[in-house]
């Protein structure tokens, strides 16, 4: 799979590629982040902090060159002395570590005997016992505080038959086709799944000691994680939305309780959604996220405290305008909380009186192939643990007690320590369609040369509700070595710079709102003097896809573009793709059938009469969210219309074609190789 796929970037001037690199110095190109690089980086997640506060475990994440594939193991750090050691280091898989009540012991989830299966380790003899043997993949594992049992998820088979049909009997030895595939559910397929099998997630117990686990929850709906124990150990909360009309009510669920004898009572009923329930440490309160009902594409999650029967509920981040998440208690004083702004991820505080306040910020780098927010931590006596990276550097794990913040690991000083990567430069600048500020950022080339004006690469998140920020990005660096400068923003309709923000998008997506923020930016670099104007260059995945095929539908200001996994007919996406019941409902007016002109404008086919740009295409075979029968529409499209296009499909890739190290290079080692086609060998001098 490796070699297929990087074979393909040859497809198109890899002598122009060549001939780019060799005008350079070799010495000077010999430190410079390559596709080689890639299959050596390494990410920490998922830390977590011991009761003590003593010790935190993670996930170290690696990629293996020799599998095509992302290893998942679990290591140790002591917070005094920063000692690093491996807990579960195989070659299988090992994640989810969670802490027993007393620190004593460490459940986690692996598949080194196949399927994956939940285990527990004492943590002083490094014993390792297996406490499940389970049919399918077990999810949110959460210790009893009285550390008897653990709690998890798993998905169910249902036996649902549409109706009874009577086939003959197939003789002995003979070869029949496969028998029929029956589909009954408003939602049927999923990214990354394919076609959905009848099944409903449940809530299990098992004996921490090992032995048979039980199933709690019942009936035909999805009772997903997180869970959370109440003080006594009987209950689990959980939210869900158990509502017979739940497949067409994506935006719903309510918090409930659920004993240990299979008994759910309801917590709440508010409309819109009330997830992520968090018992404090006495028992008397819970809190919880909650977002409103309005049909709109964003909205804000706000933290909410109540009684733990639903009364005296209050919302405590009320004048806090963005969406908060990942709430643990101190004590039963108050809560922590991670909130993203302005594309930087930070840790708060606030009292049960609503006073807030901040812990500290930059959390992110989890993210390895484009600069996406992202930032996870964990809490305990005092201590914090949290990841954290740099534009130069992937995720690492931190730790804070009081003012003190220290760097305990390095995962990836082997591989930066001797390279010059790009470095990243922050700004703002006013759309020219309305006034509007943006924030952006840009990649210089490495060795960047202030009297030479570079090339420019304009590459633009998906979402549209997400965020970029000043993170590691593979590509985006890879960009840049190649002699690039890489501009990327947080256009309207990004998140965390609150909901007006995020709005100014609403039934607008893609448009000419968004395209003048992308083109403002550029202009604004331009004026700067740091880039060649006759050099423009686009690309970006999903909703970037879309962007990136509705500009060029509107300008012929670039020379090339790379539209990877895109919408390109909203008419037919929202009818076959895995995300229609949501974005019908929050996204649009209405049925498409019901506003045809309104799906067509947002789509960038109504625009492909006015395209000239050479169109790269590149999609993944089994993409569920952008289904390759859009990219293939634009691909005829443009043929027929002979604009020079490539298709470039990538076998066996969902949405996420840069899953597998291999097809992150592919796609990076593409996009460079479709751009350095069109590119003017030398930078231009002022």
């Amino acid at each position: 799979m490796i070699t297929g796929i990087l074979l393909a970037i040859s497809f198109c001037a890899s002598s122009l590629a060549a001939q780019s690199q060799s005008e350079k110095a070799p010495d000077s190109r010999a430190n410079y982040f390559s596709a080689e690089d890639i299959f050596e980086l390494e990410v920490a997640s998922d830390p977590q902090v011991s009761p003590s506060g003593e010790a935190v475990v993670y996930v170290r994440r690696s990629n293996d060159i020799m599998t095509d594939s992302t290893r998942s193991s679990i290591w140790s750090l002591g917070v005094k002395d920063g000692e690093h050691r491996p807990l579960v280091s195989l070659s299988k898989n090992a994640y989810s570590p969670r802490w027993s009540p007393n620190g004593e012991r460490l459940a986690y989830l692996s598949n080194k005997e196949g399927k994956t299966q939940l285990y527990v380790r004492w943590v002083d003899t490094g014993q390792t016992a297996l406490i499940s043997n389970l049919a399918s993949t077990p999810s949110s594992i959460t210790w009893s505080p009285d550390g008897k049992h653990i709690a998890f998820t798993m998905s169910v088979k249902a036996d649902e038959k549409p109706f009874s049909v009577k086939m003959p009997a197939k003789p002995d030895g003979a070869s029949w086709s496969p028998n029929f595939e029956y589909i009954t559910k408003a939602r049927y397929q999923a990214d990354g799944r394919g076609t959905l099998k009848p099944e409903y997630t449940q809530i299990f117990v098992v004996p921490a000691d090992g032995g048979s686990a039980r199933q709690l929850s019942s009936g035909p709906y999805h009772h997903r994680g997180p869970l959370s124990w109440a003080a006594d150990s009987q209950h689990i909360y959980f939210s869900a939305n158990r509502s017979e009309n739940w497949e067409y009510e994506p935006g719903e669920s309510n918090i409930y309780a659920l004993s240990v004898s299979g008994q759910i009572t309801q917590i709440t009923d508010a409309p819109g959604a009330e997830n992520a329930p968090v018992v404090s440490p006495n028992g008397k309160l819970i809190a919880y996220g909650k977002r409103d009902d309005k049909k709109l594409a964003y909205r804000n999650t706000y933290l909410h405290v109540m009684n733990v029967d639903g009364s005296d509920d209050r919302n405590l981040s009320a004048n806090i305008d963005n969406a908060l998440s990942n709430f643990q208690w101190k004590g039963n004083a108050g809560l922590y909380y991670q909130q993203m702004l302005r594309g930087v991820t930070q840790i708060d505080y606030v009292s049960l009186s609503g006073k807030h306040s901040s812990v500290t910020k930059g959390l992110g780098g989890q993210s390895l192939g484009r600069p996406y927010t992202s930032g996870d931590y964990s809490y305990a006596d005092g201590t914090f643990a949290f990841t954290k990276g740099r534009h130069d550097r992937p995720a690492d794990i931190f730790v804070r007690q009081g003012s003190k913040e220290r760097q305990l690991t390095a995962l990836n000083e082997d591989i930066f320590g001797h390279k010059t990567l790009g470095d990243i430069k922050e700004f703002t600048y006013a759309s020219s369609i309305d006034g509007e500020e943006i924030h952006g950022w840009y990649i210089l080339p490495p060795d960047y040369d202030s009297s030479k004006k570079y090339p420019l690469i304009i590459e633009i998140h998906g979402g549209p509700h997400l965020a970029y920020g000043p993170h590691f990005s593979a590509e985006l660096q890879r960009m840049a070595a190649e002699g690039y400068i890489v501009f990327y923003n947080n256009h309207r309709g990004s998140t965390g710079y609150g909901e007006r923000f995020a709005l100014l998008l609403q039934n607008k997506y893609s448009s000419k709102y968004d395209f003048a923020d992308h083109m403002s930016g550029i202009d604004a670099l331009i004026e700067k003097g740091i880039v060649d104007g006759d050099q423009l260059f686009i690309t970006g995945g999903s909703a970037g896809g879309i962007a990136s095929a509705y500009a060029i539908g509107l300008t012929d200001r670039f020379k090339a573009a790379v539209v990877a996994k895109p919408v390109i007919n909203w008419l037919s996406k929202v009818l076959t793709a895995d995300s229609g019941l949501y974005q019908i409902p929050y996204q649009f007016p209405g049925m498409p059938w019901d506003h045809v002109e309104h799906y067509w404008e947002r789509s960038p086919l109504s625009l492909v009469g006015n395209v000239t740009t050479p169109t790269l295409l590149i999609t993944g075979t089994d993409d569920k969210r952008t289904p390759m029968s859009e990219t293939e529409q634009y691909y005829q499209a443009l043929k027929l219309r002979k604009v020079d296009t490539v298709l470039v499909k990538v076998p066996g890739a969902s949405h996420g074609i840069a899953s597998r190290p291999s097809r992150l290079v592919g796609k990076i080692e593409n996009i460079i190789a479709w751009f350095n086609k069109y590119r003017t060998p030398e930078v231009s001098e002022q």
